[in-house]
């Protein structure tokens, strides 16, 4: 079963495989409804650019859900958060800050919890297609020589969809899925380079010019806040070491990432 505002936008090849509820898991009843007769919730809070603070779109987002966990008998819940939460910069992360809340909110309903706690997204580097093909140009506000490491999204589903499948673990713990290594935005720009056989290059965007921009297009003070204060926690090191964490999942390389979802995404567009 899964929750979707809009049916029509269920990808065809497996709209006959699931049933699908309409409506926001945001939402108490659309949640209940949901949620009734499930052993096991893949919990994912969407995007919400225009909240009006971090902890709404994360924390109460989440608490209809947390409410149908308890009424519903709901026993195994999978849900994606972050790496950091064993450090001091936890506290004022942004984004991350409100992920380890969350967490917490649910945890705290007493169902069997684990999140899949994450690193920076190599899939987020799609967004800049048209700027790797027009301009090779790779940018973030993250500090050129900062090792961080990087996940698969495709990495997370495998991670879930084990957990969601075998439910012989109990009560609550993160499954950290930090990827196999830390690289530099240049080095990420290098191997970019090298699988594409075209010149792509690294630029490092200012903080202030990275929230000017979220505000551009939509994002709420408050939402472009969070973005920037997360990001500063990453410029200061909230994923350091963070591949050397125990019982990591196995993981796709950057390399091989490129190869098998930059790449064809490229093609795509040079066709």
């Amino acid at each position: 079963m899964i929750v979707v505002r809009d049916p029509a936008r269920v990808p065809e090849a497996i709209r006959d495989k699931v049933e699908i509820v309409t409506g926001s898991h945001g939402d108490p009843a659309t949640v209940k409804n949901a949620f009734r007769n499930a052993d096991a919730v893949f919990w994912l809070v969407p995007p919400d650019p225009a909240a009006q603070s971090v902890e709404a779109a994360y924390v109460e987002f989440t608490r209809p859900a947390c409410d149908a966990f308890l009424s519903e008998g709901v026993r195994h819940v999978v849900g994606v958060s972050s790496l950091g939460r064993n450090t001091p910069l936890a506290a004022r992360a942004g984004n991350i800050t409100a992920s380890l809340m969350m967490d917490d909110l649910i945890a705290s309903t007493g169902v069997n919890y684990r999140a899949l706690t994450c690193s920076s997204f190599m899939d987020n580097i799609l967004r800049q297609v048209a700027s790797i093909r027009s301009q090779g140009v790779i940018s973030s506000p993250t500090r050129n020589d900062l090792k961080i490491a990087t996940c698969a999204t495709r990495d997370i589903a495998a991670a879930a969809a084990r957990l969601l499948t075998d439910r012989s673990w109990s009560g609550t713990a993160e499954v950290p899925l930090p990827g196999p290594e830390e690289l530099t935005f240049n080095d990420m720009a290098q191997v970019v380079s090298e699988v594409l056989g075209r010149p792509v290059r690294f630029e490092e965007t200012a903080l202030d010019a990275l929230k000017s921009g979220l505000l551009r297009f939509g994002r709420s003070e408050a939402m472009a806040q969070a973005v920037v204060d997360m990001m500063t926690a990453v410029n200061q090191g909230i994923y350091s070491n963070a591949h050397r964490v125990e019982e990591s999942e196995p993981a796709t390389s950057f390399r091989q990432w490129c190869r098998e979802v930059l790449y064809p995404a490229i093609q795509s567009q040079d066709r």
